[in-house]
């Protein structure tokens, strides 16, 4: 088991496939998208299968495929199916946006899939389109429809923006009295490609407190291990509500998690700058056990938490970097 320098076992890797995105929305991107990553320094399905076996072998037995849009990157379903049968992988689950995704339910459910995040910040088309200027907002629900009619389990990821979705937050809680899926609110992240500031207002505690004033019996539940939100439950509904902290980052002291951009970068936090490049040590001949070391060693420099790894930071430019560069 991987440990950093804090004792935290390191077990869990969100793997960025692809930059590229079929939507725009304002908390993660420009309207006009963003100079997108060029193929070549992209790294290759070779690559990225033998980059997570070497993440398996040191005990990483989940991962989570992100982009971007995951199902953008070309032939991405067989990637998936590939990264599934790897030894010691215990867990892989997706996030995606929805609009290419249904078609592939059944080969996801195959695979192993149990566990699908679907970005949807808002229960209204118009307001869908606004967010994300995009109409797709049909195509996002009946992806959701048909996750549901497979028993894979579903985490709504909802983005919570001063004056574009408040109104939203009690539908999609409404949402998990029938459905038994998780609604998980999460607070603004600066990471949109701009420099356009996000508003603290709508941090977890203003989120927790506006959903209580609709249902005043909400329950807290148990936070697994490792957990990025806090978790509620309304007596008699069939899902589950949770709230991320991913500004005000209450829950950095017991992370488990690294990530991996559409580059090949390793970056041990979300709020980290800059990472070690596996696909260029990859290119350059590293052996298996020369990117454990390398791997090993990173994670040694993992900081505490996200405002440590801000403080880190050297860049002087005012353009936040988005999310899809990142990975998501």
């Amino acid at each position: 088991m991987l440990k950093d320098k804090f004792g935290r076992d390191i077990n869990y890797l969100r793997l960025a496939v692809v930059d590229r995105c079929n939507l725009r929305c304002t908390y993660c991107m420009p309207e006009n998208g963003l100079t997108w990553i060029k193929q070549q320094e992209l790294m290759t399905d070779e690559e990225i299968i033998r980059i997570c076996s070497v993440f398996t072998s040191l005990g990483i037995d989940k991962i989570r495929i992100t982009g971007g849009e995951p199902f953008v990157r070309k032939n991405s379903m067989e990637l998936i199916e590939q990264i599934a049968q790897l030894d010691g992988l215990n867990d892989l689950s997706i996030t995606t946006n929805g609009l290419l995704t249904e078609q592939y339910i059944p080969r996801l459910k195959t695979s192993g899939i149990k566990s699908v995040n679907l970005s949807l910040d808002t229960l209204n088309p118009e307001r869908f389109y606004t967010i994300t200027r995009r109409r797709n907002f049909d195509k996002v629900m009946k992806t959701l429809d048909s996750l549901l009619e497979h028993q894979i389990k579903v985490k709504i990821n909802a983005v919570v923006m001063e004056d574009q979705n408040i109104e939203d937050i009690i539908p999609l809680v409404t949402l998990t009295k029938e459905l038994p899926v998780d609604a998980r609110f999460i607070e603004e992240m600066p990471f949109n490609g701009t420099n356009t500031t996000v508003s603290l207002k709508w941090n977890y505690k203003q989120i927790y407190e506006h959903i209580k004033t609709y249902f005043p019996d909400i329950m807290k539940t148990e936070d697994p291990k490792s957990s990025t939100s806090y978790n509620y439950r309304i007596p008699g509904f069939a899902g589950s509500i949770g709230i991320i902290a991913a500004y005000t980052r209450s829950f950095c002291g017991d992370c488990n998690r690294i990530r991996i951009t559409p580059t090949g970068e390793l970056r041990t936090c979300l709020y980290e700058e800059k990472g070690i490049n596996l696909k260029e040590a990859l290119r350059a001949g590293k052996t298996d056990q020369e990117l454990k070391n390398i791997i090993i060693n990173s994670i040694q420099d993992k900081p505490k938490d996200g405002w440590e790894a801000e403080k880190l930071n050297h860049s002087s430019s005012q353009v936040h970097q988005s999310m899809a560069t990142i990975g998501g």
